[in-house]
This record gives structure tokens, C-alpha cells and sequence, in this order.
């Protein structure tokens, strides 16, 4: 099984001080982190976007291209493009050139997000959230299986031939569609033959089971191939020397975080019950021990028939640097080997 982290490059106010980071000190702490992922074997690192005041990931390109001259051998991928506020030409390029930049290391993870502030700054109508995406999606996908576009849609100008360069150093760009929990995502991924990411932010990731076999039906049916058919999983985690050490370094973070997001969307603010349910052997985060979270990785790839790739988002608004990175050397050294012994 592919292994791997992803990261929302949020604000992080350091637990022992007190103190904000800056933004250019997380940055470099960024990096630092895609390099120890890269020195102890996890097979990929993705950074997010967003257009928030509390997160550094507006341009995950740019990130991504300075984690690509720090590595050499990890993986690089979005976690998600967020396409329905962007041009398919100029994501591809972007993309494309970082292809260059790390010499073929690159991948897409595209979706629609899960927050709307994209779409009021580029100018975009919140009731086009669907066809926005629908159609820039077919768009990216005929730019990367065609460097010469014949194409016209409802919300971009047409192409009628343009070449779009540079090509990248794979043959064929990997992008994979990231979805949420609707029905029509899963079929959509299904018949375009897209390997799928599922983000699980709650529930027992059991449950979406129906889904995965409703995106292994639909692409059964467009007659892809059940090796094209890849599925994986982005969910909350992280690893410590102890269950109780990890959430307890966890949760501060945690809970700043959905109490802000439960404010604006009016929700009540979260308690620490909730989380140790969430953290439970069912439960939809991945936090504990090196073998906690390497026995529920195993457990749940069994329930869902088999995963391909699963991303830990470690990232936590109160979670010390040192202790970050510690996390990501026990995903790679302890958790990723026991969990590739189990299901390969």
C-alpha cells in the first residue's frame, strides 16, 4: 500500500510558547517536514489549497516545486486542486512544469474543496459549483491526453487547436478525483476510469463502502479495467509513542479548528468525548501509537475491499514542530512498513 501524508500548511501557534509562527518560519517548516518524508520512506506528501486568513497553501504549485528541489524520491501531489476556481490551462502547465522540476514525481489530486471563499474572489457564481467543475474538469483531462485542444464549454472560451505546453516528463500526468460523500462524485470518478481519493472528515470510514463499490460498478460498466480502478483515502491522524500522547498533542489543535469551522457553518463547538470516539477503533481518525494506527489502516482496508493509497493530514493548528516531525519518522519507520507486511 502506498503511504503517505498531506498537509494544510495551517497557522500554528507553538504549544510551548505561546507564540503565532510566522508565515515564513512555516514555510520552512513545511519543507522540512516533505524532507524527513522523504528521508524515511513514505511514498508521497500532498499539500492542500485554500483562500483562508489560517492557512499558507494559496499556492500549493510554488510549495510543492520548493519541496521538489529539497527531495528525491517521494512523491509530490495536490490535496486538492481546487478546480472549479481555476483555468484547466494554466493548472495543467503549473503541474506539468513541477513534473519537470522533479523529475516525474508529480501528481493531481483534483476537487471542489470543502470551503466557498474561492469562488466570490475569482469572481465565480456559488451556483455553479457543479457545472464549474464538471466542465473544467473534461477540459484538464482532454489537455492531458492531447497537447493540440479542440474543446468549447459554457463557462471558459473555447479552444480551437491551441497547443498547451510544456508537456510533462511522464507519459500521461496521474490525476486523481477527490470526493466528498456524494453519490455522483464516486459515479463520476467511476466512468471517466479515475483513480479516486476519498476525504473522510467523519463517520466510520466503513460506511462508505456502498460508495466505493457504487465508483468500482460505474467504471466496471465504462469498461475500465478493475487495475485502473484505484482508490484511496485522506484522513485526520497522527502518530505518537503512546495513544495517549498522540491525543493529547492532538486535540488542542483539533478542537480550535472545528470550533472556528463549527461557528461559521452553526454547529456547536466540538468536546474532547467526541474526539476520543472519533479516534476509537471505528472512528474516522487515525491517531495513537504506531501500531494503533497501523492496525486501523489494515482493518479498514479490509472493510472497504482494499485501498490502494492512504494520506494521513497531520496537520494541527497547536501541534509543536519537533513533535510533527516525530510523527511523520514513526508513519514512515514504524507504521507504513507493518502495514505493507499485513496487505502488501
Amino acid at each position: 500500500m502506498h503511504i503517505g501524508i498531506d498537509s494544510f500548511v495551517s497557522t500554528v501557534t507553538d504549544p510551548d510558547t505561546g507564540r503565532v509562527v510566522s508565515p515564513e518560519d512555516r514555510v520552512a517548516d513545511l519543507l522540512e517536514e516533505v524532507e524527513r518524508a522523504d528521508q524515511v520512506g513514505l511514498d508521497s506528501f500532498g499539500i492542500g489549497e485554500h483562500h483562508r486568513r489560517e492557512y499558507y497553501d494559496s499556492a500549493p504549485s510554488i510549495l510543492l516545486a520548493a519541496a521538489a528541489a529539497r527531495t528525491s524520491r517521494i512523491r509530490l501531489n495536490s490535496a486538492v486542486t481546487v478546480l472549479s476556481a481555476d483555468d484547466p490551462v494554466r493548472v495543467f502547465q503549473q503541474f506539468a512544469t513541477l513534473d519537470l522540476v522533479s523529475r516525474g514525481r508529480v501528481e493531481m489530486v483534483v476537487g471542489r474543496g470543502s470551503f466557498t471563499e474561492a469562488f466570490p474572489l475569482f469572481g465565480l457564481a456559488l451556483e455553479d459549483y457543479d457545472s464549474l467543475f464538471a466542465e473544467k474538469l473534461d477540459l484538464l483531462l482532454q489537455i492531458r491526453d492531447s497537447t493540440a485542444v479542440h474543446w468549447s464549454g459554457k463557462h471558459r472560451a473555447p479552444l480551437t487547436g491551441q497547443e498547451v505546453y510544456p508537456r510533462p516528463l511522464q507519459e500521461q500526468l496521474p490525476i486523481w478525483l477527490g470526493v466528498g460523500g456524494t453519490p455522483e462524485s464516486f459515479v463520476r470518478a467511476g466512468v471517466l476510469g479515475l483513480p479516486l481519493m476519498v476525504a473522510i472528515i467523519g463517520g466510520e470510514p466503513r460506511r462508505f463502502r456502498p460508495l466505493i463499490d457504487l465508483y468500482r460498478e460505474a467504471g466496471k460498466r465504462a469498461g475500465h479495467s478493475p487495475g485502473q480502478l484505484k482508490v484511496g483515502l485522506h484522513c485526520f491522524g497522527f502518530v505518537g509513542d503512546t495513544d495517549r500522547q498522540a491525543a493529547d498533542d492532538f486535540y488542542p489543535g483539533w478542537a480550535e479548528q472545528f470550533t472556528k469551522i463549527g461557528r461559521e457553518r452553526g454547529f456547536p463547538p466540538p468536546n474532547r468525548m467526541q474526539f476520543d470516539a472519533t479516534t476509537g477503533p471505528t472512528g474516522a481518525y487515525f491517531i495513537g501509537a504506531p501500531e494503533t494506527v497501523a492496525a486501523k489502516i489494515v482493518a479498514v482496508s479490509e472493510a472497504l475491499d482494499g485501498i490502494d493509497r492512504f494520506s494521513l493530514q497531520m496537520t494541527n493548528m497547536r501541534l509543536a514542530h519537533h513533535n510533527l516531525l516525530h510523527g511523520i519518522e514513526l508513519l514512515g519507520t514504524e507504521v507504513a512498513p507493518a502495514v505493507r507486511v499485513s496487505v502488501g
